[in-house]
């Protein structure tokens, strides 16, 4: 599997920031195979080239490790950038320093996101393979969610929520539209129903509500799958350990043969 050489040197865990690693590169201190390679994106097998930092052959962590993370209100997850640090925002990342081995902290990324606001169930990894077959639409694993809303919900919304609704998104003038895929809605109440989705576009369920008229006001993602937050009993902004068995478990029991 490729990997581009700045993820590469990220997950080897061996840098303290992102900035450390791109002046390693373009200072010309990491070759790929005895050539020199300044191009951060450069992708390559680290199981077939050898990278080399400072006369040292690198490597990636052999042993992956996965925790759930029930995430708070207000963090975003990603790590944070100088722009993000002067506005005062705030990482998931943040949750994790200092509790974990470097190496482990470094190579810790999420199995995809939830926005600024969004609170719950992330699962957090070293292992990319597994991220991408849990986020990987073609595998439709289930994320269910509990939603709050600022209007009523009505009949009308219920069925084109049911059935799929059109999105249209306007980014910087670059417009994409496209219909949500058929979602699953229980609980229903006047402002409020749990809601579940294998799809995992970019804010799609608050994008879903504004196109049938409506405005999620809180959500709050409960489960992957069978793999139900409740179970870990975490509070907000907790996190535990979590193994590779449970996640088969509970999230591909009937679709195993995509791992």
């Amino acid at each position: 599997m490729k990997i581009r050489l700045h993820q590469f040197l990220s997950k080897c865990g061996i840098f303290s920031s992102k900035n450390e690693i791109k002046n390693a590169i373009w200072d010309g201190k990491i070759t790929v195979n005895g050539s020199i390679v300044k191009n951060i994106s450069f992708e390559f097998n680290p199981q077939k080239k050898k990278v080399i930092y400072n006369n040292k052959e690198l490597s990636l962590p052999q042993n992956e490790r996965y925790f759930l993370l029930n995430k708070p209100m207000g963090f975003i997850c990603s790590r944070l950038n100088s722009q993000e640090r002067k506005l005062g925002k705030k990482s998931i990342y943040e949750l994790f320093y200092g509790k974990l081995p470097v190496m482990v902290y470094e190579s810790l990324i999420t199995v995809g996101r939830l926005d600024e606001n969004t609170t719950g169930f992330l699962l957090v990894t070293t292992d990319g393979k597994l991220s991408h077959k849990i986020t990987n639409p073609q595998n439709k694993i289930k994320k269910t969610y509990y939603i709050e809303t600022t209007k009523l919900i009505s009949l009308n919304q219920i069925d084109a929520i049911r059935k799929g609704v059109k999105i249209k998104i306007n980014d910087n003038g670059k417009v994409e539209e496209y219909i949500s895929r058929p979602t699953i809605l229980t609980e229903i109440k006047e402002n409020s129903m749990i809601l579940t989705i294998d799809e995992g576009k970019k804010r799609e369920i608050r994008r879903i509500f504004n196109s049938v008229g409506n405005e999620v006001s809180k959500l709050h993602r409960l489960s992957t799958e069978k793999m139900s937050l409740n179970d870990y009993k975490l509070d907000l902004g907790e996190f535990c350990e979590i193994n590779f068995e449970d996640i088969v478990r509970e999230i591909f029991y009937d679709n195993k043969t995509v791992l």
